[in-house]
């Protein structure tokens, strides 16, 4: 097992390699051999070190701070933003698609579940997973950073036509994966043919919004450069800046050894700031050319303390209900504006993209 390939840096590759010649990270990271990910794809196969699963569907439960998530993964059609039925909530790049589609093309595999969520309070989904995690695990293993895995396979043709209707109905929402959906959405175009076949569909990670373990974590900003904010309320430290904006539509900054709280109009925190704060700043430039960006607020600090930018923003964990209803709404988030936590690990299903194989 391994983190998901986008967090995993390059001076990293080697020691997940070294752990075991069947990391996934020869897969998923294979640099721009991609030629040779498929080649380690099938010779896996041939020698049985993966073996296929029966149609199947699987719950996957992570144990992690005392916590508990539990998911569902599935192949999930792929449709055009436009349907309303999955929303994107930021914008993407374009390179980080193209060495995904140029792997996809390669391997014809879909290597790692994209996360979504979902409002399912009331679609019976939560009741199936609970029924079958009260079964034995198919597998149990640890994690990065400490996190307790079990994954439950579901084979049952009825469980499968419940859970497909409990969906029928649902949006979903991208958590993590904007990227690689959009690099699949281009990989069924190119591959076209019958619009059931499995390269219309993705391998997906599911993740019911009320779940308890559902983590998303905030993303603070570090400008490079800018003039000062003022009329906020004086703060005496990190800690108390920290706790005035939880729950709040707000925003922390920290300048020359000041903290203040910028409160804002508006529905979710990190839309205001950029909107009536970070915009107002730098005008016509480019956010992207002036922005740093941590999940730990002391390194925020630190920076503006070092000289490395001029102001820090602190964030509150964003609303997840917010968050979709905007998405709803057809609007878009500034960048890094969540990081739902711990992401699920790579290598534990993969989905292959037959043409031949109908779902």
């Amino acid at each position: 097992m391994a983190p998901p390939y986008d967090v995993i840096p390059n001076s990293e590759l080697a020691k997940y390699e070294a752990l075991s010649p069947y990391n996934v990270v020869r897969l998923t990271r294979p640099g721009q051999d991609y030629d040779r990910a498929a080649h380690t794809f099938d010779e896996w196969l041939e020698r049985r070190i993966l073996e296929p699963d029966p149609p199947s569907m699987y719950v996957h439960e992570v144990r992690f701070d005392g916590k508990l998530r539990r998911d569902l993964i599935a192949a999930l059609r792929l449709q055009p933003y436009e349907d309303k039925v999955v929303l994107p909530h930021e914008r993407t790049h374009l390179g980080p698609k193209e060495d995904r589609l140029a792997l996809l093309r390669a391997t014809k595999v879909s290597l790692e579940p994209l996360w979504f969520v979902y409002e399912g309070r009331a679609s019976g989904v939560q009741q199936i997973t609970e029924v079958v995690s009260q079964r034995n695990p198919a597998v149990t293993f640890t994690g990065p950073e400490g996190t307790e895995h079990r994954l439950w396979v579901i084979s049952d043709p009825a469980l499968h036509a419940a859970v497909h209707a409990a969906f029928e109905a649902l949006s979903v929402l991208i958590a993590d994966g904007h990227h690689r959906y959009e690099t699949a959405l281009a990989h069924a175009e190119e591959v076209g043919g019958d619009p059931d076949s499995a390269p219309h569909f993705t391998l997906a990670l599911l993740t019911d919004l009320e779940d308890p373990g559902l983590e998303v974590l905030p993303t603070h900003r570090v400008m490079k450069a800018g003039v000062a904010v003022t009329g906020g309320e004086e703060k005496g430290s990190l800690e108390e800046t920290l706790a005035a904006i939880r729950g709040r539509v707000a925003a922390g900054t920290y300048r020359d050894h000041r903290f203040q709280v910028l409160p804002l109009e508006g529905e979710l925190a990190l839309v205001e700031l950029h909107r009536q704060v970070i915009d107002n700043i730098l005008g016509k430039r480019s956010p992207e050319d002036f922005l740093l960006y941590t999940r730990d607020p002391t390194e925020a600090v630190r920076w503006v303390d070092d000289g490395v930018g001029a102001a820090a923003f602190f964030l509150d964990a964003p609303d997840l209900h917010v968050v979709l209803k905007l998405a709803q709404e057809g609007k878009t988030l500034p960048q890094k504006s969540t990081y739902f936590h711990p992401k699920p690990p790579s290598g534990m299903v993969f989905f292959r993209l037959d043409p031949n194989r109908s779902l």
